[in-house]
């Protein structure tokens, strides 16, 4: 995630200062990613410095604000006109777990991956549920609109991804599966069965939904 870019976008309506870019950001993005004073005038400190913002006075309560120069401006350009790089992944912990559980010792692997997409399930139906309150609050015409549309296509993306979370572990459930009965019937691997241990009918991701628990709700927007 680039913190960087993110206040660069925020700085373009105007000069800010470190706590009201954070209070921004979280509102946006519905604090699904949650940044501290800290990072923010590290951040700042760091964009100063290759002159991509500058400092713009203060404001009445003596805070100092930051505005962007042009050199900022045609970084966020470049920004938002270059894909995201996908060659190099970053690394997912869940990839990681299910990769060292095969043949741990005293791990059943089935059982992380059923743990996990009770989970997974559980975490879409709450991200559902603040969709559903977000196209509500843009519906009504509230005066936070464009966070409200802001917040709603970061929900949507964290729908889709546990939604191809709980897909790739039903995928992972029957891969084992099928390893396991190859190994059942003389393969040349034998040692698979003892690796993911015997085969368990898989569940499937829609019949793992049971109600949704309370989520974070999202910061009210910056008066």
């Amino acid at each position: 995630m680039s913190i960087r870019h993110g206040l660069l976008a925020l700085l373009e309506h105007g000069p800010r200062y470190g706590s009201q870019l954070r209070t921004e950001f979280e509102s946006r993005t519905g604090a699904t990613w949650p940044l501290n004073v800290g990072q923010v005038y590290t951040t700042l400190s760091r964009l100063e410095r290759d002159g991509m913002v500058a400092q713009s006075g203060e404001d009445e309560a003596g805070h100092a604000l930051y505005a962007i120069t042009e050199a900022g401006h045609t970084e966020l350009r470049n920004w938002f006109a270059t894909p995201v790089d996908r060659s190099s992944p970053p690394r997912d912990e869940l990839a990681i777990k299910l990769a060292m559980a095969v043949g741990a010792p005293g791990v059943d692997i089935r059982n992380v991956i059923q743990s996990q997409r009770h989970h997974t399930v559980k975490a879409m139906q709450d991200y559902t549920r603040l969709k559903a309150q977000a196209l509500a609050a843009i519906e009504s015409g509230g005066s936070a609109e464009r966070d409200d549309v802001a917040w709603l296509l970061v929900l949507e993306q964290l729908i889709f991804q546990t939604e191809a979370e709980a897909r790739w572990l039903d995928h992972c459930e029957v891969r084992l599966i099928r390893l396991s009965a190859t190994a059942d019937r003389g393969a040349e691997r034998p040692t698979a069965a003892s690796l993911i241990g015997s085969p368990a009918k898989p569940a499937s991701s829609s019949a793992q939904g049971q109600s949704a628990a309370s989520a974070p709700g999202r910061p009210a927007p910056p008066t």
